[in-house]
C-alpha cells in the first residue's frame, strides 16, 4: 500500500512586490489556479489543499477545485513567518496524510509531470525529502565580493575558470517543489538537510515570480504553452 500524499499550496494575502499576486490574473487565470490545476491532474496526489488566512484567496481556490478545510492563523501569514511553519500547521490539521508536497503559487511553470516525477523519485529512492532545483545561470566562480575600496574579491578562493565549458554544474533551489514525509518534517522543521534529494527541472519551468519582470516573462511563457 503506497503512502498518502497531499499537495499544499501556501498562499497568504499580503505581498509587497506584486500586490495580491496569488489571485492576480496571469495568462487569463488567477496565479494560484496554475498550481491547483497542475496538482489536480496528478496521479500521485490524494488531495490538493490551499492554506491561506485570506477569505478571498480561499474562495478563488475553492472555485478552481482545491480544498480549503481550514484558514491559517494570521500569525502564520506575516512577512517574517518561516516558510515551513504553515506546512507544519497544515500537517497538524491533516494528520491522516503520510507526506506533503509544498507547491508555491509563484512557480506557475511547474507541470503535472514534474509533480508526479518528484513524488515518484521520493518513493523509488525511499527518500525522506526531495526539493526541486535547476542549473544556475550565475556561477560562483564568476561572482565577487567588493572590498571597502570597491576592489573585486573572488567569492571562491580557487583559480578562476574562464571557459564556461569547464565550469562544474551548480544547482539552485527553484522554489517549485518541496516534498517531505510528514513525520520526518515534524522532526527536522526543514525540507532541506543532508538527506534531501534533488529533482532537476529545466530553466524554462523554473521561473519564480518575485518581481514584475518575472511576471512578464512567465506570462509570455504561459501564453505560448497554456
Amino acid at each position: 500500500m503506497r503512502s498518502s500524499c497531499f499537495a499544499l499550496i501556501s498562499a497568504r494575502g499580503g505581498s509587497k512586490g506584486i500586490p495580491r499576486k496569488n489571485i492576480k490574473l496571469i495568462a487569463g487565470k488567477p496565479l494560484i489556479a496554475w498550481s491547483i490545476e497542475a496538482a489536480l491532474r496528478s496521479r500521485a496526489l490524494d488531495a490538493v489543499v490551499v492554506s491561506t488566512e485570506d477569505e478571498e484567496i480561499a474562495e478563488v481556490a475553492r472555485h478552481w477545485g482545491a480544498l480549503v478545510p481550514f484558514l491559517r492563523p494570521s500569525e502564520l501569514a506575516q512577512d517574517d513567518t518561516p516558510g515551513v511553519d504553515p506546512v507544519l500547521h497544515a500537517l497538524g490539521q491533516l494528520p491522516e496524510f503520510d507526506a506533503v508536497l509544498l507547491l508555491q503559487p509563484t512557480s506557475p511553470m511547474r507541470t503535472t509531470e514534474d509533480i508526479d516525477a518528484c513524488i515518484g523519485l521520493a518513493r523509488d529512492m525511499q527518500a525522506s525529502s526531495v526539493v526541486s532545483v535547476s542549473e544556475s545561470e550565475m556561477h560562483p566562480h564568476w561572482m565577487y565580493r567588493l572590498s571597502a575600496d570597491q576592489r573585486l574579491q573572488p567569492l571562491i578562493d580557487e583559480p578562476t575558470i574562464f571557459r564556461r565549458q569547464e565550469l562544474p554544474p551548480i544547482y539552485a533551489i527553484n522554489g517549485a517543489l518541496y516534498y517531505a514525509r510528514a513525520d520526518w518534517l515534524r522532526r527536522h522543521h526543514s525540507f532541506i538537510t543532508t538527506e534531501t534529494l534533488a529533482y532537476i527541472m529545466p530553466p524554462e519551468r523554473s521561473v519564480d515570480l518575485d518581481t514584475l519582470l518575472d511576471w512578464k516573462i512567465a506570462e509570455l511563457l504561459l501564453k505560448e504553452n497554456p
